[in-house]
């Protein structure tokens, strides 16, 4: 099992997600940011360097929101997320085909990576972070 990290980033009422390059796994699907769990890492100091790599923003990792396991046909993942904020740095694509700003409302009108969907649900549900 491959763990990973995500970031629950929020700006103004809004959450950044971010839209799989082609190529990647996953490709064109959109997830919360973050990435793979180096060996001897922290989930924590994971996000924070996936997040600098990946958008070029500085980030404060606040709070663990929850936990999702899905076995995708290639790899079984552990997704953590946390709750997280932007210390410095406007978003830049690295690593992702697009970013986006989106209300909780509007998290339904984009097709999210299977292990992200426990935490768009949360966010639909009304989760306050």
């Amino acid at each position: 099992m491959i763990d990973v990290t995500a970031a629950i980033l929020m700006q103004a009422g809004r959450v950044l997600i971010a839209r799989r390059k082609p190529g990647a796994s996953q490709a064109g699907m959109w997830e919360f940011p973050g990435g793979k769990v180096r060996p001897g890492e922290t989930p924590e100091e994971c996000l924070k360097r996936e997040i600098r790599e990946e958008l070029g923003l500085d980030i404060a990792v606040e709070k663990f929101l929850g936990e999702s396991i899905h076995a995708y046909a290639d790899q079984s993942i552990r997704l953590r997320a946390y709750y997280a904020r932007i210390e410095a740095g406007t978003p830049v694509l690295n690593d992702h085909a697009a970013v986006e700003w989106v209300r909780f409302d509007e998290l339904g009108r984009f097709t999210f990576c299977a292990a992200d969907m426990p935490f768009v649900r949360m966010l639909n549900a009304g989760f306050e972070c």
